[in-house]
């Protein structure tokens, strides 16, 4: 059974348990008696079991996943790149709760990660403006995690957040300077061409290399969620076992202010002039060339470390 045909019927949250990880995940189906199944996943195939009623709650050591543990492991493994070559991870905690203070504003709990690094983070609370709330069709993720994501991001290339291995939770304002009322989209900054030129290179380096170094899983996780996840969010071009990079990701287009049509625009003339990618339709893979470059990215993410530990430690004196 396809990983395609589950993404239709199932709201997918996987949880990992034990030293080897021998659990693959669970998925809660919303429908008539809530009928709940444990899949276990191999890199190829899905298999459906029941779970006794007996068992619901304890089956196989795991909890019955709720809407917000599902939320957050949509992003678990697809990487953010940032225009300084940061490679991030978004952990959120869903959905947006009104705030306790009596102040007019939503909360969404978060945490930041870097990828590939020695466990730095940053946790962050998002705090969403009255102003911006009105222009969001709703707070669901499928509304509003690409903003959020694109303006903590631009947060983190404008230096005002610090990542540490015990950091502590950061109020981030989600405000109306972000969004151009006049023209009515969004605006986080419009990347020149050779800017995004550059992203893209990071952004399908650091997919690839995440992904590559989740292999070791037995169950093949990273691959699996990342493209089950674009799978839902309708990526053109899907297949079974595909493997590659979503490049006309639209959340990707509002974070560089351009088009999905432009992303691959570009991503062509990569493809073409350089070899560093192979283009599959809207999907982009890594070339044995690009991967040589390994020492120029982690150089980059190292420069973009460095530059945000000198800005804080200058702030804290």
């Amino acid at each position: 059974m396809s990983l395609r045909w589950l993404r239709v019927r199932l709201r997918l949250g996987l949880q990992a348990r034990g030293p080897k990880n021998r659990v693959a995940g669970q998925f809660v189906r919303k429908r008539a008696k809530r009928a709940i199944f444990v899949v276990h996943r191999t890199h190829h195939f899905a298999r459906l079991a029941p779970i006794p009623r007996f068992a619901k709650k304890r089956s196989l050591g795991m909890t019955i996943q709720t809407d917000r543990k599902i939320a957050m492991s949509d992003h678990a493994e697809k990487v953010w790149v940032t225009l300084n070559g940061l490679p991030l991870t978004f952990e959120f905690e869903w959905p947006f709760h009104k705030s306790t203070s009596g102040a007019d504003f939503w909360v969404l709990h978060g945490d930041i990660r870097i990828a590939n690094s020695d466990g730095l983070h940053a946790p962050v609370a998002v705090n969403l403006s009255a102003t911006v709330r009105e222009v969001l069709p709703s707070l669901d993720p499928k509304d509003a995690e690409a903003p959020v994501i694109n303006a903590l991001r631009k947060e983190i290339d404008r230096k005002q957040i610090e990542f540490a291995k015990s950091g502590k939770l950061l109020p981030v304002a989600f405000s109306s300077r972000h969004y151009d009322f006049k023209r009515q989209k969004w605006v986080f900054g419009k990347a020149a061409d050779d800017v995004i030129a550059t992203f893209l290179e990071r952004k399908v380096y650091w997919q690839t290399a995440t992904t590559e170094s989740a292999k070791a899983s037995p169950f093949g996780s990273a691959q699996g969620m990342l493209l089950a996840k674009h799978a839902r969010n309708g990526a053109p071009g899907y297949k079974r076992g595909a493997a590659g990079v979503w490049i006309g990701d639209p959340a990707e287009a509002q974070y560089l202010e351009t088009t999905p049509g432009h992303l691959l625009e570009v991503a062509g003339r990569l493809a073409a002039a350089e070899g560093l990618i192979r283009m599959d339709g809207q999907w982009a893979e890594a070339t044995s060339a690009l991967m040589d470059h390994a020492g120029k990215f982690e150089g980059a993410r190292q420069a973009a470390l460095e530059e945000l530990d000198r800005k804080h430690a200058f702030e804290r004196g």
